[in-house]
């Protein structure tokens, strides 16, 4: 890795650019969620008349000009609605087979912090950018990185060596941080309802979000807990903190957002261990951790048990992301359950969240259990028949359960 001015980096990235054959749009691949190295993007990007930027979670920060097409397996803030979203379907376990087939990178641009010992590390954000690495080492393109003394230095798949990337650009930039707001009275009734069925010695998917906050809040008297999951937030260190954590494994994620405190803790920690995509989000992998409990959302269940989590009509929303991953992994764990949870009411578009056919795209089913705050609807070894009652019984709002049974009827499960 050569060390260089913001200026050279910026140049070299629009060379190697211009060498490529002219009908193709580069493409770059950057760090997505809360680590994007904005302070280098915004000016390569600005030297580029066209690129397609592919981004996980992609947030509002992020450099679009006219030529720029962000593309992105997950739709975040930063390129939702967006009229030039080029959005590939596809869970998150398997996006790193992307970069080695139909989606290759001509430049990669990471975040990281400064070397040491030979070695950089991409900190809060692994996920699949050490496939787009190794995709880009393995084609000449070229790797970029922004060296952030900042930046925590993480454990595991997270340290690249140096002679793995191109150039640096030592820039100093405050990291972005996630404060929580606190869970909503139907939130915490969720999660707790959520908690109970969570043991002594789970292992926890735990993502972001009111319910997984008020999920967390809800375990923290439990002992021996287990942290596999894609991300996590400060919920883990809460857990940490009430000594709810199995001392003895490491806390295992693929990357991290949360507050300035979380960023301290996870600096030079040895027990939080930064793995690849393909790992965490593996549904081999995550059926092997003991009473794996995943815990995701939806904006809609069906009768037949079905989710909606990525689109609103005709417009994606989110995409698979990595439920689909935890939903297979945590119902093939030994004890292990897959919740989803969810109002019962969408609180914004004013409608029932249970509903009795989902007319988009299925997201995942076959879930262990469907918790709202009216209910646990128990869905795994039930007749079609049964989890439709469940569903309507337990979970729905009560406005709506006798349209509900009428369509049931409609759809022979009552």
């Amino acid at each position: 890795m050569r060390v260089v001015e913001l200026d050279q980096a910026v140049r070299s990235a629009r060379e190697h650019c211009e060498g490529l054959d002219a009908r193709v749009t580069p493409r770059i691949v950057t760090s997505g969620n809360f680590a994007s190295p904005v302070s280098l993007l915004g000016p390569l990007l600005a030297e580029l008349p066209a690129a397609r930027l592919h981004a996980l979670n992609a947030q509002p920060d992020l450099p679009l000009h006219d030529g720029v097409v962000p593309e992105t397996t997950f739709v975040g803030p930063g390129f939702r609605r967006h009229p030039r979203l080029s959005y590939v379907p596809c869970r998150l376990s398997m996006v790193p087979r992307l970069f080695h087939g139909p989606l290759v990178p001509d430049v990669v641009v990471v975040h990281t912090t400064i070397p040491r010992d030979g070695r950089v590390s991409l900190g809060l954000e692994v996920n699949v950018l050490p496939a787009a690495i190794e995709a880009a080492r393995a084609r000449g393109a070229l790797v970029v990185a922004q060296l952030n003394p900042l930046m925590p230095w993480t454990f595991g798949d997270s340290e690249i060596l140096v002679e793995d990337i191109d150039l640096g650009v030592e820039i100093d930039a405050p990291l972005a941080t996630h404060t929580a707001r606190p869970p909503s009275d139907d939130a915490r009734l969720i999660g707790s309802r959520v908690a109970r069925e969570i043991g002594d010695g789970a292992t926890l998917q735990a993502g972001i979000g009111e319910v997984p906050d008020a999920t967390i809040a809800g375990v923290l008297e439990r002992r021996g807990l287990r942290i596999w999951t894609e991300m996590f937030s400060d919920g883990v260190l809460a857990l940490e903190q009430a000594g709810a954590l199995d001392r003895g494994t490491p806390v295992r994620t693929s990357f991290v957002f949360g507050s300035q405190e979380l960023y301290d803790w996870v600096d030079d920690n040895p027990r939080v261990r930064m793995l690849r995509t393909e790992t965490t989000n593996s549904p081999a992998e995550i059926a092997r951790q003991p009473a794996m409990t995943s815990i995701n959302t939806a904006l809609q269940v069906d009768l037949f048990d079905q989710a909606n989590a990525s689109r609103i009509g005709a417009r994606i929303y989110s995409g698979f992301g990595g439920q689909t991953d935890f939903t297979v992994g945590a119902s093939h764990s030994p004890g292990g359950r897959a919740f989803m949870a969810l109002r019962s009411w969408h609180p914004r578009a004013d409608v029932s969240t249970i509903v009795p056919l989902v007319d988009e795209p299925v997201t995942s089913f076959q879930h262990g259990a469907v918790v709202t705050e009216q209910g646990v609807a128990w869905m795994w070894g039930r007749d079609e028949r049964e989890q439709a009652r469940n569903l309507i019984e337990q979970a729905a709002h009560p406005s709506v359960r006798e349209d509900l049974w009428e369509e049931a009827r409609a759809l022979g499960l009552a």
